[in-house]
């Protein structure tokens, strides 16, 4: 009405409201644990009942064609019941034994691409989701499957694994790192098919030697080797800046790329150490490992001497940038092609936590749209990264 006078708020209703919004929403990843909890149940037992009695029976795919009408007839309105479908929760009951499906924690990806979970402990009238990071297991025999997160995937993540993988092991390894790095389906897709499972962690570093553990075990899990590149068009002859220029001109494929935890801090970061200039290709802080991660560009074979110039950042970064509480910063160089025997002599007796690992690139024509949620947007973090065609002012760049 008019001539009302605003209505004075309590001085804590800001804080009510983001309570009532944080239950409100607490409430919906309940409910939506459990839906999909009861679905994935549910598939597998019709998926047991038609597994056993093509067995027992010898029904054809005819069968399953009636059945599929049948069904879609019967609940007009739900989704689910199609031929293609029935194969599935057929294939869904013979890859994993009921106790995967159903004795699993309450755990499931969320549409923001984590990890939720409630808190062990915590009371029911007082829900407290946090985010949590899954251990990631080694490949792992199949008598091992019920201790693992098979049933913590949404239906369409299942279908991926079904497709694409045959052994056991293999879908239990991809499942772990689906839920713990929140994978959508089609960046699940893409790592099966770039094999990820036989790239992580193959990098040749000295963390060993140079971190206690178990940071060095986490820092080792963060690397791979090859790193794949599926979005690079670059000549063989391209050079460091024309490998980072690519490299930053999709910077979202790039982080998905590296995996979970990297935030990216800056390109070309300047250092003045005894009145000369040097640039860091690239600098990130791992939020898991709570150190700076620097990454130098090789492209060509590796030497010997590139471990050298990482050390001296290593040396520099520690000093002008690493806070109190961070741990020692990692250096990963990332060559054309690097030789293991050189690599291991080249960091030895280093006492700063480098890696080294090579690169490929494949050529696609594009990536799927899904792809773009996978990661922070490039908005949100170009704001530390200068465009590649903008004019900078710097001295002489002191880069091998």
């Amino acid at each position: 009405m008019k001539g009302r006078l605003p209505l004075a708020l309590p001085l804590d209703y800001g804080r009510l409201l983001a309570d009532i919004k944080g239950r409100v929403r607490a409430a919906q990843i309940r409910a939506g644990l459990a839906a999909n909890r009861e679905l994935l149940a549910l598939y597998w037992d019709v998926g047991r009942m038609i597994l056993a009695r093509q067995k027992a029976q010898g029904w054809g795919a005819k069968v399953i064609d009636r059945l599929s009408r049948d069904l879609q007839n019967e609940f007009p309105g739900q989704q689910g019941f199609s031929t293609r479908n029935l194969k599935y929760m057929r294939a869904f009951a013979e890859a994993w034994p009921k106790t995967v499906i159903v004795q699993q924690p309450v755990a499931q990806l969320a549409g923001s691409g984590k990890v939720i979970m409630r808190q062990p402990g915590a009371q029911t009238s007082k829900p407290k989701p946090v985010i949590v990071q899954v251990p990631l297991a080694p490949l792992a025999p199949a008598s091992s499957i019920v201790q693992q997160p098979v049933a913590q995937l949404p239906w369409g993540h299942h279908t991926i694994l079904l497709n694409k993988l045959d052994a056991p092991a293999e879908r239990l390894w991809y499942a772990a790192k689906a839920v713990e790095q929140g994978w959508s389906r089609d960046v699940l897709a893409l790592q099966i098919e770039t094999r990820l499972h036989t790239r992580q962690g193959k990098a040749v570093t000295n963390f060993e030697a140079t971190l206690p553990p178990p940071h060095s075990d986490l820092a080792q899990q963060i690397t791979k080797d090859p790193y794949v590149f599926d979005f690079l068009n670059l000549r063989d002859d391209a050079n460091e800046r024309a490998v980072e220029d690519a490299l930053l001109a999709h910077v979202e494929k790039f982080l998905l790329e590296l995996g979970v935890g990297f935030a990216l801090v800056g390109r070309q970061v300047h250092m003045e150490v005894g009145d000369q200039d040097f640039y860091l290709d690239l600098l990130f802080y791992h939020l898991k490992l709570r150190c700076f991660v620097v990454v130098d560009f090789k492209a060509r074979d590796f030497t010997p001497e590139a471990a050298g110039k990482m050390n001296f950042y290593l040396s520099a970064v520690d000093d002008r940038f690493r806070q109190p509480g961070d741990r020692p910063s990692i250096g990963l160089i990332l060559c054309r092609v690097k030789n293991r025997i050189i690599a291991e002599y080249a960091l030895r007796d280093l006492q700063k936590p480098i890696g080294v690992s090579g690169y490929v690139t494949r050529l696609v024509e594009t990536l799927p749209k899904a792809l773009q949620t996978a990661v922070p947007s490039v908005k949100e973090i170009e704001s530390g990264l200068a465009p590649a065609t903008e004019p900078r002012r710097r001295r002489k760049r002191k880069k091998s």
